[in-house]
């Protein structure tokens, strides 16, 4: 299959009344800037009948005079801090055909043949790019990139409905939430540092360990799994027994807690190491009081649930669900205000400090980090076709350990994930995917 580019150009916002200034600036808030600084790509396929071109064109020049940060760049304010410029200077909107049919293309593999239907994630001035691949079946396919900086995966995916709206000449409802980032996480006065931010969201530079950060990326292999509704069920009855509160555990901390095992055991770690996983916690439900769902920017830390590695593999699962479960019910409205109040104290500027999310390592061993899509809305993009995307996947990331977790496009509760690992290690996770303890 051949993918060949037919024209690239700036899309910019079109206002109804008169366009504002573009000398604006938004500054960064203490969670954008701990966030991941790099363009993130997520894929979408849509059956015939689509819309044209020149409407999902129109739909974002509309969208984005309500996100004006997307059409944006990166800059610095008169005293240097690291800014979102509302210049208004526009994303980028590529058109590209593919010399075969969506039917004959499929099933996508999360390859890095998937980099040909999304414009380039590097050395990109564009806040958000577009590229829209007509197939000669009349099927499109939709890469979108995107700047974690400017916003997390909840906005994002909020952006992607909002665009499908005004594709289809709808009102934009909600609205983005636009605020000051920098005074809307106001620290406390006097600051309570009442949990460790160090080596938890911020490290010095000095422990960067550049011994692991450039294997050959023909060794990773990003392997997709299925997990159905009814295995699901299963596996979360299983990690759910013995459970400390006599409450089930969530599907999600069963399934990372059963992929953590599978991982480690697949990878074949010392039994005396340490390993963690990384999980997303978002603030807007954590905070009191809470944030507003359009809240539009970063609002996310960490949790850590971390073990040993034969204590991992010889526990049952539901050790490590209670474990997930645990540290995640810690990243609360207490620790989200230490961390404002920790970034705010000036410690990040005085002892060089810098974000532990790092998109510049491949290779995690023996950690973790699972980014989970699962309550994000990206299945609800319409662009006026008549039916919701065909398929839905993360782009070609092949970092070591980086999992990312989707709702199947089935549409039947079960769960996909897409789970990078040595080439060696494909077989021996394979094996054990689907057996229970």
């Amino acid at each position: 299959m051949n993918v060949r580019v037919e024209s690239s150009r700036l899309v910019k916002a079109s206002y109804p009344g008169h366009p504002p200034r573009t000398t604006l600036y938004v500054p960064l808030s203490v969670f954008d800037k701990v966030t991941y600084n790099t363009h993130i790509a997520v894929i979408y396929a849509f059956r015939p009948p689509t819309p044209s071109n020149s409407t999902v064109e129109k739909g974002l020049s509309r969208v984005l005079s309500e996100y004006r940060e997307w059409a944006g760049r990166l800059g610095k304010d008169p005293e240097g801090n690291p800014v979102i410029l509302l210049n208004d200077e526009g994303v980028r909107f590529v058109e590209a055909s593919a010399d075969t049919t969506l039917d004959k293309a499929m099933p996508f593999k999360p390859t890095a043949a998937l980099l040909s239907f999304h414009p380039s994630l590097h050395g990109v001035a564009e806040l958000v790019q577009v590229q829209l691949t007509r197939f000669t079946c009349g099927s499109l396919m939709v890469g979108f990139t995107t700047h974690h900086l400017v916003a997390d995966g909840h906005a994002t995916s909020n952006f992607l409905v909002a665009w499908g709206l005004a594709s289809r000449g709808l009102a934009i409802d909600p609205l983005p939430l636009h605020v000051d980032r920098a005074s809307f996480f106001v620290p406390r006065s006097p600051p309570r540092l009442e949990f460790k931010h160090r080596g938890v969201e911020f490290m010095t530079k000095n422990k960067f360990d550049k011994g692991k950060d450039n294997p050959l990326k023909d060794d990773i292999v990003v392997h997709r799994v299925h997990f159905t509704k009814e295995f699901l069920h299963k596996l979360k009855a299983q990690a759910s027994l013995g459970s400390k509160s006599n409450k089930p555990y969530t599907t999600f901390e069963s399934l990372v807690a059963h992929l953590w095992r599978l991982v480690t055991k697949a990878r074949g770690l010392d039994g005396c190491e340490t390993t963690h996983v990384r999980i997303s916690v978002n603030g807007r439900t954590r905070l009191s009081p809470r944030v507003p769902n359009d809240y539009f920017g970063n609002l996310v830390l960490w949790a850590f649930p971390r073990a040993k590695v034969a204590e991992l593999i010889v526990r049952p699962l539901q050790f490590a669900a209670e474990l997930i479960h645990d540290e995640v019910a810690k990243v609360n409205d207490g620790y989200f205000r230490s961390f404002i109040d920790f970034a705010n104290s000036g410690v990040v500027e005085s002892e060089n400090l810098v974000p532990t999310a790092d998109m510049g390592k491949s290779v995690l061993c023996p950690n973790l980090e699972v980014d989970s899509w699962l309550r994000f809305p990206f299945y609800d993009l319409d662009f006026g076709g008549g039916s919701p995307p065909y398929y839905f996947m993360p782009g070609y990331f092949p970092v070591e350990g980086m999992l990312f977790i989707l709702e199947s496009p089935i549409g039947d509760g079960s769960i996909d994930a897409f789970v990078p690992l040595f080439r060696r290690n494909v077989d021996a996770f394979k094996n054990d995917c689907y057996a229970l303890d």
